[in-house]
Order: structure tokens, then C-alpha cells, then sequence
């Protein structure tokens, strides 16, 4: 039987790793059972992305955003583009377009779901995990929490066992359709990050396992360098950075902790408050 699968993106000005996503995933081993539709939400770039990919790939189905999607939002547009789509897909795999897949990565994923469905009668989340193409380290992939009351956690990775993460990372993340049915997409709530998180700890909230897939599969750059604003810019530019949705993102992190993490919610306000009002003092917390 053919196994459809959704390949989702988000894109913003960056279009040259935006097509070199695209050519890494047209270019991949398939089983001949396989069938791939990309869809790609451009969220109004100003350097040529929506018409490079247009005129490069005709066979994708390539949506305009308004400007304002952010990655979340663009996301969300081509899941929804996807769900609507004629075909009903047996899985979403959700890829950053600054994430460049090994040729074989579609097909673990694909066995590695099949294999975890014949152990156990359910699906789960299935992270990829990437890395530093020129250090080999790992960049992304899937965390486990230090405490089910705390949110932070550290990246796991087997070369020959998946493993049960807490966090799943988007850049690579496979989706079962019966996940979808019972949880849905993204959630509304995040603007930008935090969805992923949201989704993989709604999943487990819901009886479903979140899974690192063994070994890598495939390069990413970790471009997001300290999340706060250094003691030499202004207040009013760390308070705009406080509710930026790509800097902390204050409401939905917020929302995000009283969803999942109640109990640390007075120490998250501490620490987004001491990042901007005092990220000296905050600087040096976190070099002791």
C-alpha cells in the first residue's frame, strides 16, 4: 500500500538554504510504495524565495504568508494546507528549511515509526536528530527534562536505540495521522517557538510516545546564540525583546509554563524579569 507523507515547511528570507531543503528532500531514497507532497508557507520574504521556489519546483504547493507568521504560524499554514489537501496523508514530517536531510533519512524515519507501531499498537513522535556539519556536534533533535517540574532538558541520542524524549525539537518531526486526529496541529497559542515543545509534551500528555529516532540524520546550524539582550543596550530595547515572539516571547512562555510546568511558573517570572533588567547579573549566574 502507498504510504503518503506531508512534508512541512516554513520559510523566511533565507532562500538559498530554503532550496538546498527542498533539493535534499526531492533527492532522498524512497521505497517505491512512498509518495512525498511538500508544502511550503513563505511568510513574505524579501529576497526572491516564493519566486526562486516557484520557478524551481513547480511541484510544490507553495503558499504566501502575510508577514507576520513567524515559524509557527507558517507551520501551522502548511499542516492545515496538507489536512485540506485531496490526499489523505499517513504522515507530516515537519522540517526546518535550514535542516539538510541525508539521502536515507525519510526512510528511517518512515521504519523506524513502523517498527515502534509493531512493538507497541501505537504511534509515535519521531525526532531526527541534526548536527554541526563542521564540529559534528549535535544541534537539534529530541530533550529529556532534568524534572517533570522544571522546563529545561538535554539533548539524547542513541546510534542504535531510540530512545523516549520529553521535548521534540521541529526540525525533524514525524507525525503519525492518528496523532493528529486525536491532538491536532501546532497550537494557536505560539507565535514562533515554543510550539514544538507544546506539541511534543501535548502528545505525551495524551498517552502518545515521543521518540528519538536512532543515530543522525542531517545538518543544522544552532543559530540562536544566548536567548537575552547584553547589558550594553538599552532598557527599552530588552523590554521589546522581553515580548518580542522571536526574542522571549513573555505571554506565551508564560502560558506555556502554567500549561505544563505550573509549579516553576514564580521562577520563570524572575528570570525573564532579571534577563531584562538586569542581564549583567544574569550574564554572570550563568558563567558561575
Amino acid at each position: 500500500m502507498e504510504l503518503k507523507i506531508a512534508i512541512l515547511i516554513a520559510s523566511y528570507n533565507r532562500k538559498i538554504k530554503t532550496i538546498t531543503c527542498i533539493n535534499q528532500i526531492l533527492n532522498q531514497d524512497f521505497c517505491n510504495d512512498f509518495r512525498i507532497e511538500i508544502f511550503l508557507t513563505d511568510d513574505a520574504s524579501n529576497d526572491g524565495t516564493f519566486d526562486s521556489v516557484k520557478t524551481l519546483f513547480p511541484q510544490v504547493h507553495l503558499f504566501m504568508g502575510t508577514g507576520s507568521l513567524f515559524w509557527a504560524g507558517g507551520m501551522r499554514n502548511s499542516w492545515r494546507k496538507a489536512i485540506e489537501h485531496e490526499l489523505e496523508f499517513d504522515y507530516y514530517l515537519l522540517i526546518n528549511d535550514d535542516t539538510f536531510l541525508y539521502k536515507d533519512s525519510i526512510l528511517k524515519l518512515i521504519n523506524q515509526s513502523k517498527s515502534f507501531f509493531n512493538l507497541n499498537n501505537k504511534h509515535a513522535v519521531v525526532i531526527g536528530t541534526t548536527i554541526n556539519p563542521d564540529t559534528g556536534k549535535i544541534t537539534y533533535g529530541g530533550r529529556k527534562l532534568y524534572s517533570k517540574f522544571r522546563p529545561s532538558g538535554y539533548l539524547i541520542n542513541d546510534s542504535e536505540l531510540c530512545l523516549e524524549c520529553d521535548l521534540g525539537e521541529a526540525n525533524i518531526m514525524l507525525v503519525h495521522t492518528s496523532i493528529v486526529a486525536q491532538i491536532g496541529i501546532l497550537s494557536d497559542s505560539y507565535t514562533h517557538g515554543i510550539a514544538d515543545y507544546d506539541y511534543s509534551l501535548t502528545a505525551k500528555k495524551n498517552g502518545f510516545k515521543v521518540i528519538v529516532a536512532p543515530g543522525i540524520f542531517g545538518t543544522c546550524l544552532d543559530d540562536h546564540g544566548k536567548n537575552w539582550k547584553s547589558a550594553d543596550t538599552s532598557l527599552k530595547e530588552r523590554i521589546s525583546f522581553l515580548y518580542s515572539p522571536k526574542g522571549l516571547a513573555y505571554k506565551e512562555y508564560l502560558l506555556y509554563i502554567k500549561k505544563h510546568f505550573p509549579f516553576h511558573i514564580p521562577e520563570a517570572i524572575f528570570k525573564l524579569w532579571l534577563k531584562t533588567l538586569f542581564p549583567f547579573v544574569y550574564d554572570k549566574l550563568k558563567q558561575d
